[in-house]
Parts: C-alpha cells; structure tokens; sequence
C-alpha cells in the first residue's frame, strides 16, 4: 500500500492525524506529515507499507480537501 499526502492542498485541520496518529503529524507549518515518509513531487509526501494500516481509509475518507490517497 501506497499512502499519497498533497501537502500543497492541506489546510492543517488535523482530521488525518486525529484519526491515523501513526501515520499522520502536524508540522510546524501547520500542515499534516506523514511521519516516515519520503519527499515525493513538489508538494507531496508518500509512504509504502507491506503491512495494512488501521484507520487510513477513515483518514482520507475524514480529510475535507481530498489531500490524501491510497493505491494499493
């Protein structure tokens, strides 16, 4: 599984990382991290994992501004 964050479109709500806090932190620029990702694009952050991640799917399905994907 393949966890995509648009960094370019969070507006630092805080859903994602109330909801998956395993994943998901809010950095000093007010906007949602994913904890070990990796620098994707401009603007996007990514994080691979063999293992299944509880709560992700509430996490993109509780973000407001669609900034997070999955692709598994």
């Amino acid at each position: 599984m393949k966890v995509i964050l648009e960094t370019s479109k969070c507006i630092g709500c805080g859903a994602c990382a109330a909801i998956c806090p395993q994943v998901f932190e809010i950095g000093t620029d007010g906007k949602s991290h994913l904890i070990k990702g990796t620098k994707g694009p401009a603007g996007r952050e990514e994080l691979v994992s063999d293992e299944p991640i509880n709560g992700i799917d509430d996490a993109v399905n509780g973000c407001p501004v669609q900034a997070i994907k999955t692709e598994k």
